[in-house]
C-alpha cells in the first residue's frame, strides 16, 4: 500500500537579510528551497536541520514553523508522488554553499525578489507567506 512521504524544507536568511533558493534535479527545472524526507524516528526539526546540512552545507538556527502543505501528483514533481511537506523558517550564519548532488544552482536573493523566481507551487506559497508576515511586522 502506498503512503504520502513526509518531507521538511526551509526558508532561510542569511546574516545580509537575503533568504536562499536552490534548484534542484527533483522540480523539474524550477526553483525551491532545501529540503526532503523525514527518516523514521526522526524529529521534524532535526529532519529540516539535517537536510539542509546534507545538500549545502550550512547550520540552521532559530528555527520556527511556518506551515503545512500537500502535493499530490504534482506534474512539478519529478515522480509521481504524494509528499506532505512540512516548512520552517530559519536563519544561518553561514554563506559558502557546499551544495551535494542533488543542488543543480543556488542563489541568495532579497525575500520580494524570490517572487521572480520560477518557483515550485510549494515553494511560491511558503514566500508569499513569509512576505505576508514580514508586512504586518
Amino acid at each position: 500500500m502506498q503512503r504520502p512521504v513526509v518531507c521538511v524544507g526551509a526558508l532561510v536568511w542569511g546574516t545580509d537579510g537575503r533568504v536562499l533558493l536552490v534548484r534542484t534535479t527533483k522540480w523539474r527545472g524550477l526553483w525551491g528551497v532545501p529540503g526532503g524526507k523525514v527518516e523514521w524516528g526522526e524529529t521534524l526539526l532535526d529532519a529540516v536541520r539535517r537536510e539542509f546540512q546534507e545538500e549545502v552545507g550550512l547550520e540552521l538556527h532559530d528555527v520556527l514553523y511556518a506551515q503545512t502543505q500537500e502535493s499530490v501528483r504534482s506534474p512539478e514533481f519529478h515522480t509521481d508522488a504524494h509528499l506532505l511537506l512540512v516548512d520552517f523558517f530559519a536563519s544561518t550564519s553561514g554563506h559558502d554553499i557546499t551544495p551535494n548532488e542533488e543542488i543543480e544552482e543556488w542563489a541568495w536573493v532579497p525575500l520580494r525578489g524570490a517572487l521572480d523566481y520560477p518557483l515550485n507551487t510549494i515553494t511560491r506559497t511558503l514566500v508569499e507567506l513569509a512576505v505576508q508576515r514580514e508586512e504586518l511586522a
